[in-house]
């Protein structure tokens, strides 16, 4: 199945992807609906499940095959992945997994998504702090703002791959190559890149991503990215049966940790939830990321210039391409922008409404590659 298939045989794009027949929707970035790869696989194995003990109808080698898939996207070893679920849950580890000195601080964005900064601030108890970036607009993250703010006591930035509200992609290479030859760690927040941009981890320490926006999967199934020469570093913050050594399920007299990233899977997987995740990231694969890339860039440079056109500011309309994502967000000064993601939703077209800080409203589009340019042109239409 390529793009092109997709988006030009409509009878294979409803097959694929059941949510077409109902609305045009453009809110990936939120939470996104399962393709029905996805919905057959979890439907497949719930109804073997009725039959008797759940893992013993797990498909062969699943753990291990997601894991692998994950990887392919992130140009990581199969041992630097873990199946941690939430992305919140995964940043928390690593927050609470460091061996934290008083004085410690920390970069990171207040502005970010919640997920990526109350793990950072939990340790204040610690007597670690925070270094908050403040760039000039919102999300636009430039290597240099991160630079700046590094002093002899800082010991990691933790930094979102792409801003959730504006659609501003970091350089993750440039600020992690810098990060390191400093000693700085670096994690990322990968939710609103992994599985349709590269997410490069090359220069990064620690990662986490969920599945339910870009990956296509269902809600609390995701991954824990942990360099292997950071496992060390990093302690499991949960114990139990899978990530320490019980043969016979015979609780021994020490904690002996999996030699890899399983050491972060303290207990029974959620198979339903990663059967899914294994089908959406199997889908994606084949697809192919670049080419999901390429596309939802394209889809970028049909919006912007309509929605321009129409009178609305967009954020970040002129960032350079290799800092832009799949999120074109926008607004206009005296409209109602609740108002207008209602009359959108009433048009057959799905929108995420999205809020500043200082209260203004803004309508976030993010599309994903099964949608057509006709869908788009049905969007701006429709304003």
């Amino acid at each position: 199945m390529t793009i092109e298939q997709i988006q030009t045989d409509e009878a294979l794009r409803l097959r694929e992807f059941p949510v077409a027949c109902d609305t045009v929707y453009l809110a990936h970035a939120a939470v996104c609906p399962l393709p029905a790869c996805t919905r057959d696989a979890i439907k497949n194995y719930a109804e073997a499940c009725t039959g008797g003990d759940q893992e013993d109808f797990m498909p062969p080698n699943l753990l291990r095959d997601t894991r692998q898939l994950a990887a392919g996207l992130l140009g990581a070893e199969l041992r630097e992945i873990a199946l941690v679920g939430p992305t919140s849950l995964g940043l928390s580890f690593i927050a609470q997994g460091l061996d934290w000195q008083p004085g410690d601080n920390i970069i990171v964005h207040g502005n970010d998504y919640p997920s990526n900064v109350y793990p950072w601030m939990a340790l204040a108890e610690k007597g670690v702090e925070l270094k908050l970036l403040e760039p000039s607009k919102p999300g636009r993250i430039e290597p240099e703002d991160v630079f700046a703010l590094i002093d002899s006591h800082t010991r990691m930035a933790a930094l979102a791959s792409c801003h959730y509200v504006s659609g501003y992609r970091i350089d993750i290479d440039a600020i992690g190559r810098e990060l390191r030859s400093r000693g700085v760690l670096f994690c990322v927040d990968g939710i609103q890149t992994m599985g349709v941009f590269p997410t490069p981890v090359e220069h990064v320490d620690f990662l986490a991503a969920d599945a339910h926006k870009w990956m296509l999967g269902p809600c609390a199934s995701g991954i824990l990215y942990v360099k292997r020469e950071a496992q060390e570093r990093l302690k499991p913050v949960v114990q139990g049966w899978h990530n320490l050594s019980c043969p016979d399920f015979i609780a021994q007299e020490r904690l002996d940790y999996k030699p890899d990233s399983r050491r972060y899977e303290a207990g029974t997987a959620n198979l339903l939830g990663i059967v899914g995740h294994h089908a959406s990231l199997k889908m994606l694969n084949a697809v192919g990321l670049d080419n999901i890339a390429d596309d939802l860039l394209a889809k970028r440079r049909r919006l912007v210039p309509g929605l321009l056109a129409k009178g609305y500011e967009v954020m970040h309309a002129d960032a350079p391409e290799a800092n832009t994502s799949g999120i074109v967000t926008f607004s206009k000064p005296g409209e109602d922008m609740a108002a207008l993601a209602e009359q959108l939703g009433q048009a057959g077209v799905t929108v995420s409404l999205r809020v500043m800080r200082d209260g203004s409203r803004l309508i976030r589009l993010s599309p994903h590659f099964y949608n057509t340019p006709a869908e788009l042109d049905r969007l701006l239409e429709a304003l």
